[in-house]
């Protein structure tokens, strides 16, 4: 059974629809990011596709994330991702608003509410400073800047534009103190996970990096590095 308790700085992977990180695939990724959080002492998560998250849950030792939840409850929505049976799966927590899953601002405090409602954490994600900024009143657990144009590129964030993380993390913080802030897009090695940490960042928010790598366990020890 998986362990619910997330840390920061933390390093969650989030494992998409990717073939590589389908069913066992998934099963099998979740078990090493287990085996890399055990040897170095830094929270790894992984957010695998809802069809697999019970299945993760029950096979490795980490917290678990879905890669999206509605704001709805018990009822008609047929087809939607009902908090409550997330949280019943086991999971640790949900991200929010991914850019390949945007919802409005609206949708985002609300699903953020039923999330803390049923004791998932959120990781609300925002493509700008200032989008950090307008769902900061929401008090998710974290913010993760993603510029969009960076994502899946192998150039981080962290190194081609600096001032979008320090922006939000002065952005997030000045409405949310409490709100931790994490970074991503381009993220793949452990020289970027540093960078953005001395940016200010409290982790990491990471896809093909770790997926589409020839050994996922070294890349994971890679990024988990740059936390020490």
């Amino acid at each position: 059974m998986t362990s619910n308790k997330v840390d920061f700085p933390l390093l969650l992977v989030n494992l998409k629809t990717y073939k590589e990180a389908t069913g066992k695939r998934a099963v099998k990724l979740a078990s090493m990011a287990g085996e890399v959080s055990r040897r170095t002492g830094v929270c790894v998560a992984v957010a695998p596709q809802a069809v697999d998250l019970r299945i993760a849950i029950e096979a490795a030792d980490v917290p678990i994330f879905a890669q999206h939840v509605d704001a709805v409850g018990y009822g008609r929505y047929t087809g939607h991702t009902l908090p409550e049976a997330v949280a019943d799966a086991g999971c640790a927590g949900t991200l929010i608003n991914h850019s390949e899953r945007q919802v409005e601002l609206r949708a985002i405090g609300a699903t953020v509410e039923r999330a803390r409602g049923v004791g998932l954490l959120s990781v609300v994600c925002v493509d700008t400073p200032e989008k950090g900024r307008a769902v900061a009143p929401f008090e998710p657990e974290a913010v993760a800047i993603e510029p969009p144009e960076l994502i899946g590129t192998g150039i981080p964030v962290s190194k081609a534009r600096p001032e979008v993380i320090s922006d939000a993390v002065k952005a997030v913080k000045a409405v949310s103190p409490g709100v931790r802030v994490l970074c991503g897009a381009g993220i793949t090695s452990g020289e970027d996970v540093a960078a953005a940490i001395r940016l200010g960042a409290e982790g990491v928010l990471v896809a093909s990096g770790v997926v589409k790598a020839e050994s996922p366990r070294e890349a994971l020890l890679d990024l988990a590095s740059g936390m020490g």
